[in-house]
């Protein structure tokens, strides 16, 4: 018996049970997860894709949508929903996401034909050597595949969303696969929406395996397989890593952290609001103690952290202090949690922080309630036994127009 032929409409309801928290309702990436993904959720409306088995610049099939929805896509916030939906219901969500571009109508994918393999000898392995220098592969992924001595440090999608560069020395992280086809795959067709491009006229097929034979043999042994003098010499490399450089350990101990999630305001559909990005004003309001809006994060030597000193931002995060002497509470901000950083790591933020551009935005202070609602929400605690609310209110409470 056959399947059933793909319905949109059963699509649709799906993707917006499933799929809307990140990809956003319009398909453009915009859910409200999205600005805490890195990297950041796939725009659906641009019919760009990343992993295709089609020439540079062509529509997916229907087959690279499913495979990248039944496996998911490593490395990244995407899961693989293979056992979690049918294969019909898969069929049912690309029939939707495809509505969301006109090009699926008025398009046909155009299917590379895959060279045939070269053989995976050692000889290949120290050809593909040559070719990745040859084609500068290491300006972007480091002269070891793992980002030393590599030019570009940062990188950016066509939409100008952060995008981390693959560590090659890390093939279970590879989105599209790790085998020799796979990776072969990801140079003869590029990744579009990323710089990475189509090797198809700078390099012949026979190159291009070789490099993809070359790629596969930089993978080093995951952690899961490690004995345990390997895992201190590992973490004892990422420690040196960290401190070689700094704003690179900041930036993911602020992301793993949730930071923007605290100090970004966000409208009613929980959306950060546009151009505001770590710049503070999120109400926290907190039981019977009161509203607590959160602190400008950003670079403004104004009303940001651009005047605080290193001492004044530590003592903030890790013991709750203000620059005027009073504390926090240690709800919402988990300044007792983040006493546990060590001075390195805590250097690491604080040097990332100073990098976030400046935004002018003015919060004010905190605001506590009248004594009899305080004391009857402690009551209410204490006595009764109730839990601590804690509201999120949507909008800004900062002023972000020029100072009067």
């Amino acid at each position: 018996m056959s399947a059933p032929a793909a319905n949109a409409l059963r699509g649709k309801t799906i993707y917006d049970a499933k799929c809307v928290e990140c990809h956003g309702a319009s398909g453009k990436g915009d859910g409200p997860a999205g600005p805490l993904l890195s990297p950041a959720p796939r725009d659906f409306t641009s019919a760009k894709y990343k992993l295709r088995t089609t020439e540079t610049g062509s529509l997916p099939t229907d087959a690279d949508l499913i495979a990248s929805i039944t496996r998911g896509l490593p490395g990244t916030a995407m899961p693989g929903w293979e056992g979690i939906l049918s294969a019909t219901e898969i069929r049912d969500v690309v029939e939707y996401l495809k509505s969301f571009s006109t090009r699926f109508s008025n398009e046909q994918p155009q299917e590379v034909v895959a060279a045939e393999q070269v053989a995976n000898v050692p000889a290949a392995v120290a050809r593909g050597a040559g070719v990745y220098e040859k084609l500068q592969c290491g300006k972007c992924h480091g002269s070891d595949g793992r980002g030393t001595d590599r030019v570009a440090k940062t990188f950016v999608d066509d939409w100008g969303q952060p995008l981390p560069v693959a560590n090659l020395t890390e093939p279970w992280t590879f989105r599209g696969g790790a085998s020799p086809k796979d990776v072969y795959l990801r140079f003869r067709t590029g990744m579009s929406g990323s710089p990475m491009p189509s090797f198809k006229d700078a390099a012949s097929d026979d190159d291009m395996w070789d490099l993809a034979h070359y790629v596969v043999s930089l993978a080093r042994k995951p952690v899961w397989e490690m004995n345990a003098q390997e895992v201190s010499a590992h973490y004892a490399r990422v420690a040196a890593d960290a401190q070689a450089d700094p704003v690179k350990r900041g930036e993911a101990l602020v992301a793993t952290s949730l930071c923007v999630i605290c100090h970004s305001p966000v409208d009613s559909d929980s959306r950060i609001l546009p151009g505001l990005k770590m710049a503070g004003g999120t109400v926290f309001r907190v039981g019977p103690y009161g509203d607590y809006p959160a602190t400008n994060l950003t670079s403004d030597k104004e009303t940001g952290i651009g005047a605080y000193t290193d001492a004044q931002l530590k003592a903030a995060i890790t013991r709750g202090e203000k620059r005027d002497g009073s504390r926090m509470l240690p709800f919402p901000m988990d300044w007792a949690g983040y006493s546990a950083w060590n001075p390195s790591d805590l250097d690491a933020v604080i040097a990332y922080l100073r990098t976030i551009p400046p935004v002018r935005n003015l919060v004010p202070p905190s605001r506590q309630p009248a004594l009899p609602v305080y004391l009857w929400g402690k009551f209410r605690m204490l006595i009764l036994g109730q839990d601590l609310p804690i509201v999120i209110l949507p909008g800004n409470a900062g002023s972000t127009g020029a100072p009067s």
